[in-house]
């Protein structure tokens, strides 16, 4: 039987989807209908969004992938598009932002207590990624409005392994740091660390502190390591260099990456240039475009709702722009990559790879090829 595009898309169901509260009790308000279409368009995005994440998630819980296999190609792939998604929904913010003040009033106590804070899909979404239950703002309610099989849902994605800790176990194991192809006598890490130093301005050497945090698993002196800090595995101990990290490095509790995949993703960002390393770098850039465009998405709602009904409390009950603004500046869920970027220094200073490194990386010197 041949497949018709009405069927296909089941357009009965979608065309029939939208129901007014003001048309069931007969009251003028023309702009339901516009809140109604742009907010099952949000849904469904976020559905496209966890179909996308779901397959990436998979193909990470491999325990093995090829850096530069068609697996991790497929991941960035992905990745790529899910932050194309992310940048549509951004948008869609204009088309809301032709209702007025008033058009929302015609309407708005209508929907007590719905709310998009009920959206169920984006806090699982948020938990996939890698939001943990402690890092979220308001925490203690954040779940309070949600249907249990929802709340069910949520948790057990914030039990799941998430894309950022997958991320970080293929950072461990990452193929350039097997094999012995580095001297034994190259201490990386450690001729590394003294060009940082020396690039340090005065006001700027409490990044050091940090970066032996990092890199080397040295606790903080604000943070004793009695009380703040947590052991994390580093899978294979500390690649590409000496230094003093071990298998099993103490680092502080509120990190996601271990110290040797901080080491892997410094290093990828570092000579992203070779071969081997430009799926690995476009990945993690995708990770951090994947925040960007969440907290684009965050900020712009928070200015919508302070545009429509300033400082008045949401229909769910939440304080409306004030929540949206703490929550927009805590959940950054993969702020540990950016936050890289204060440890890199410029090109002409970098080490220089051995030979044998090079060749693993892609580059084979010499005048036969």
């Amino acid at each position: 039987m041949a497949v018709h595009y009405h069927d296909y898309l089941q357009l009965d169901k979608v065309l029939n989807a939208q129901v007014t509260e003001s048309g069931k009790q007969q009251i003028d308000a023309h702009d339901e209908m516009l809140f109604i279409v742009i907010h099952q368009a949000y849904e469904l995005w976020f559905h496209q969004l966890h179909y996308e994440l779901d397959s990436v998630i998979s193909i990470m819980k491999q325990p093995s992938l090829n850096d530069n296999s068609p697996e991790l190609q497929t991941v960035v792939h992905r990745v790529n598009r899910m932050v194309t998604i992310l940048r549509v929904l951004v948008h869609q913010i204009d088309i809301m932002e032709t209702m007025t003040p008033m058009d929302f009033l015609d309407f708005r106590d209508l929907l007590r207590p719905a709310s998009g804070f009920q959206s169920w899909q984006f806090k699982e979404l948020e938990a996939k990624l890698g939001l943990k239950f402690d890092q979220r703002h308001g925490k203690e309610y954040y779940t309070a409005q949600l249907r249990q099989e929802h709340v069910d849902r949520i948790r057990k994605a914030e039990q799941d392994q998430s894309l950022l800790q997958l991320v970080n176990n293929w950072l461990e194991r990452v193929p350039f740091f097997e094999g012995g192809k580095a001297p034994a006598d190259w201490a990386f890490w450690d001729e590394y660390r003294n060009i940082y130093q020396s690039s340090l301005a005065d006001v700027e050497q409490v990044n050091l502190e940090m970066f032996d945090h990092l890199f080397f698993g040295k606790p903080l002196s604000a943070a004793p390591a009695a009380e703040n800090t947590t052991v994390v595995s580093s899978g294979g101990g500390c690649p590409m260099g000496h230094g003093t990290a071990s298998s099993t490095t103490t680092i502080s509790g509120d990190n996601q990456l271990s110290v040797a995949g901080a080491r892997s993703a410094l290093f990828i960002m570092l000579y992203r240039g070779y071969p081997l390393l430009q799926l690995p770098f476009q990945l993690i850039n995708g990770l951090l475009e994947i925040d960007e465009q969440l907290s684009s998405w965050r900020y712009r709602h928070m200015n919508m709702v302070h545009r429509i009904i300033g400082t008045r409390i949401g229909t769910g009950g939440s304080t409306g722009k004030d929540y949206l603004r703490a929550a927009a500046d805590k959940h950054y869920i993969f702020r540990e990559f950016a936050q890289l970027n204060s440890f890199l220094i410029e090109r002409h200073r970098l080490p220089s790879l051995p030979a044998a490194v090079e060749k693993q990386l892609g580059f084979v010197t010499g005048s036969s090829l």
